[in-house]
């Protein structure tokens, strides 16, 4: 099976990196073509656009940062791979999206499936990042050493929809939970706790999420270095409005989330980094949320 993966950046290259650690005939194409440098050490081939790389393989992957983008990269691939072949997309999509897409690509032969990935970066990098896969399970089952090599736990979440469904899920809680956990460790600093041992404590009790885990070390560093940005998260509260809507589900908590994050864009632009969305609260009430001894990116 010779896979092509299209979009190097932050998640991407990580991504494409594990396949090619885990022995995969990759090729590799990105807007940048100095983000493919090294994976052409690692052992793979690079292609110079998405229709070069389409032409040569048997799947292509893609983790891009907008439904437009998808749209246009999924346009030029479609010109020459193979009927018969396999698209799937890594990229966080609205549902409507991944299934418009998948009937264009389907017209054409090729056959879909949507794999998200959630985790965050670091987890990427290590190859232990979370796939949340939704398609045929014939096709699950065909590409599964693929999702195992780039990822740790992979759950394969229904027909295709269902994993963008549970993907803007996920980011929806983690948006949440970010902003919640800023207001927390502000009351522990005004409360004249030492920062470091209340990130501890709270660590170690029934309060802790995995964005306090992993973003709260980068908030306490001062950083914020989490590679996703403002513009990113907007996007997917947007998505899960949409939901709610959809379903008829009020998303109280969702709806003030997202109304923080468009004052965080509005403060500090769409490519300041998600977790800066804490310095709002750090700004108005002119305190850091510092401590000694926390990364400034995760590994």
């Amino acid at each position: 099976m010779r896979y092509g993966y299209i979009g190097l950046g932050n998640l991407g290259g990580h991504l494409a990196a594990s396949l090619l650690r885990k022995g995969f005939d990759v090729t590799v194409h990105d807007s940048d073509p100095a983000l493919g440098e090294r994976h052409l050490e690692a052992g793979g081939a690079w292609a110079d656009s998405a229709a070069d790389l389409a032409a040569q393989v048997d799947a292509v992957i893609t983790c891009l940062p907008s439904p437009a983008v998808s749209e246009a990269v999924l346009g030029e691939v479609l010109t020459t791979l193979k009927p018969g072949s396999t698209w799937i997309e890594t990229s966080t999509l609205g549902r409507d999206d991944i299934l418009r897409l998948a009937e264009i690509a389907q017209s054409k032969g090729i056959r879909v499936m949507e794999a998200p990935v959630t985790g965050g970066v670091h987890l990427a990098a290590q190859g232990k990042i979370t796939v949340l896969a939704g398609g045929d399970t014939d096709l699950f089952d065909l590409h599964h050493p693929a999702l195992e090599a780039m990822g740790g736990q992979i759950f394969h979440m229904g027909p295709l929809g269902s994993a963008a469904i549970i993907k803007v899920i996920t980011n929806m809680l983690a948006f949440i939970h970010l902003v919640a956990d800023g207001e927390a460790l502000m009351l522990a600093k005004k409360g004249g706790l030492d920062l470091a041992q209340a990130w501890k404590a709270i660590a170690a009790s029934s309060g802790s999420s995995f964005v306090h885990e992993t973003e709260g070390q980068l908030i306490l560093n001062g950083s914020y270095d989490i590679a996703f940005t403002m513009d990113l998260a907007l996007k997917d509260l947007g998505f899960a409005m949409g939901f709610g809507r959809e379903f008829g589900v009020p998303l109280d908590l969702a709806g003030l989330t997202n109304q923080t994050f468009v004052k965080g864009r509005a403060a500090y632009g769409g490519q300041a980094q998600s977790t800066q969305i804490v310095k709002l609260l750090e700004d108005v009430l002119g305190a850091d949320l510092r401590a000694a001894g926390f990364p400034s990116r995760l590994e």
